[in-house]
């Protein structure tokens, strides 16, 4: 293949250019023209500071001039640096070698064409912008009087900031973009117009930027393709029943609760990483709750809800399906919140149907949430309330950008350099595909869970909350549990989940990913990456535990397994759904899981 440098530059049509950037001016005209003219009719200003980024900025802004002489300092030490990166670039002008005075992090993707460590230029703007980068973060992170949740609000927004600017978001200053603008005769840059457009117009004036083809992808054909059944539905919930594999099964079925803020299939995208089918093939008859995607029809419902009507219905339908009264359970992320509220509910009334419980990647003791705290005060929950109550629910795609926002160049800016200046289409990804199937919250439900666990952080507290007239003790659960985290998790970091195993009175097991929150979990045994780390002890402090673990190569699923066979019960014949007093409703996965609140 021939090095794009080399290309003879494409021959624009003149007339065609023009035609495009008309077609596109008019487009971008009628966009804008439609959203500012929406904004009026809902009275909605078009500037607003809910996350109140110019408070904190202005306390920063005083804290930093009170102190005038460590200010010079780090305008020295800038300084300093900018005369070392030009004394460095002007020696490799010359052909002489010499070392770079900042490197960018092994895993900066931002920064991989060759042309950021051998062209003299693009290495010098990459450097300088590293510099500048490395002393605005640690001019703000090392402010005196600043208190810890400003400067925690002040550190994540500054860098935002700092990703905003990086070179490689500019045409003229990403070497990948400059090849390609000149290779094509500036065809990418139109392309990426246009592809600008559509987000912005698919966003209904907002920008909603495209991370995946949506059409490469269908549910039940190439995506969540795992044989099995709808067995039971409720407002809130459909319960799966998955077709066996194995002649014969173990006599306890495995209940999963998934977060309903996404849906269900990020254990079942394709077939070679998919944790149900895996659970499946080692001869569990697993069950999987699949969320309903709610309108504002469902603003009322609330946490007691997804309680009774997720977990609690879902045990009843499971003992009409297969006969079997107790279960094995594992949430993941808020699916394991809800679990681990379950089991408060059900040691306060004494119902011992879970007979062990596994949680993945869950916040259960909310002292230490990690970034999402940013977002979460009386201010911006308050604004966050006013909204939801407008509509009855809070729209999955707002979170989403959330999520988003906290890995913002993988998710963020890697997708502005591909689809508007690169003019590409976005690479088909399951797991992408996924994450852009967000799902609604209703307004009472969210309204709970943030400012009782996140904000209050309750559910630690013996008699914290109250669930259907049950008020909710950690300390008195005793059923067995399996606490698996991932060392680079940006959601729920793992020294946070941690806090959960020792608030209950059970014997608990805890495990380290490796990876994400994502990839950290959904790592089958066949992939053999990552690891994972293993103690058989669990101080109190995590970092004493970290410490005495022993790490292991491959997937913590085999791990969990082992753990979990004990209390599977003996193997009896298979069991198909619809077999039972439970009829098949439809094939999995089910309508539930097919809706999208973005049309795709």
């Amino acid at each position: 293949m021939s090095d794009p440098s080399t290309k003879t530059p494409a021959a624009a049509d003149p007339a065609a250019l023009a035609h495009s950037f008309a077609e596109a001016a008019e487009r971008g005209a009628k966009l804008i023209g439609e959203f500012v003219a929406k904004q009026s009719q809902t009275g909605k200003s078009l500037a607003t500071d809910e996350f109140g980024i110019a408070k904190v900025f202005m306390e920063l802004a005083g804290k930093m001039m009170a102190n005038p002489y460590k200010l010079a300092e780090t305008q020295m030490n800038l300084w300093w640096d900018y005369m070392s990166l030009w004394q460095n670039s002007m020696l490799r002008m010359m052909g002489q070698p010499a070392r770079s005075v900042v490197e960018p992090a092994k895993n900066d993707k931002r920064f991989k064409h060759e042309d950021w460590q051998e062209h003299f230029l693009f290495d010098y703007v990459k450097q300088s912008y590293l510099i500048a980068a490395r002393w605005l973060h640690n001019a703000v992170a090392n402010v005196e009087g600043m208190d810890e949740e400003s400067a925690k609000r002040v550190n994540f927004f500054t860098r935002q900031y700092i990703d905003a600017l990086a070179p490689s978001n500019f045409a003229l200053t990403n070497p990948e973009v400059f090849k390609e603008t000149i290779a094509s005769g500036g065809q990418n840059l139109v392309k990426g117009l246009h592809n600008l457009l559509d987000d912005i117009e698919r966003g209904n004036g907002q920008l909603k930027i495209s991370m995946t083809d949506t059409k490469a992808f269908q549910l039940g054909v190439n995506i969540a393709t795992t044989p099995g059944k709808v067995v039971f539905q409720n407002d809130l919930m459909q319960l799966i029943q998955y077709e066996p594999s194995t002649k014969k099964v173990y006599q306890r079925p495995l209940l999963i609760v998934p977060p309903w803020i996404n849906k269900y299939y990020i254990l079942d995208l394709r077939e070679k990483n998919s944790l149900i089918k895996w659970a499946v093939d080692q001869g569990m008859t697993v069950f999987v709750v699949s969320w309903v995607n709610p309108d504002a029809r469902y603003a009322g419902k609330n946490f007691e809800d997804y309680l009774l009507e997720g977990p609690v219905a879902a045990l009843e339908a499971i003992h009409q399906a297969t006969g079997e009264k107790e279960v094995n359970a594992l949430g993941y992320c808020l699916g394991g919140t809800l679990l681990a509220a379950s089991l408060g509910y059900f040691a306060a009334i004494k119902d011992t149907r879970i007979r062990s419980a596994g949680f993945m990647t869950s916040l259960i003791d909310f002292s230490e949430p990690g970034e999402l705290e940013v977002f979460i005060d009386e201010e911006q929950v308050a604004a966050l309330e006013r909204r939801m109550n407008e509509r009855g629910y809070l729209e999955g795609s707002e979170m989403a950008d959330t999520f988003n926002m906290m890995r913002g160049n993988d998710l963020i800016w890697s997708f502005v350099v591909n689809n508007y200046l690169l003019g590409r289409d976005p690479f088909p990804f399951d797991l992408l595909h996924w994450n852009c199937d967000s799902t609604r919250m209703p307004a009472t439900m969210h309204s709970f869970y943030l400012r009782n666990m996140y904000m209050k952080n309750l559910l630690r507290v013996p008699g914290g909350i109250t669930l259907a007239g049950q008020a909710i003790d950690l300390g008195a659960v005793k059923t067995p549990t399996y606490f698996v985290s991932a060392v680079e998790d940006h959601i729920a970091p793992w020294k946070s989940t941690y806090l959960g195993p020792q608030l209950m009175a059970g014997k608990s097991r805890f495990v380290l990913g490796g990876s994400g929150h994502i990839a950290g979990m959904i790592n089958p045994p066949s992939a053999n990456k990552y690891g994972y780390w293993t103690n058989s002890e669990l101080p109190k402090n995590a970092d004493e535990w970290l410490a005495g673990a022993k790490q292991s190569e491959g997937s913590w699923w085999g791990d969990w397994f082992e753990w979990l066979t004990p209390y599977l019960g003996e193997q009896i014949p298979a069991r198909a759904p619809g077999k039972g007093k439970l009829k098949v409703i439809e094939a999995a996965p089910g309508s539930y899981a097919k809706l999208r609140v973005d049309g795709k």
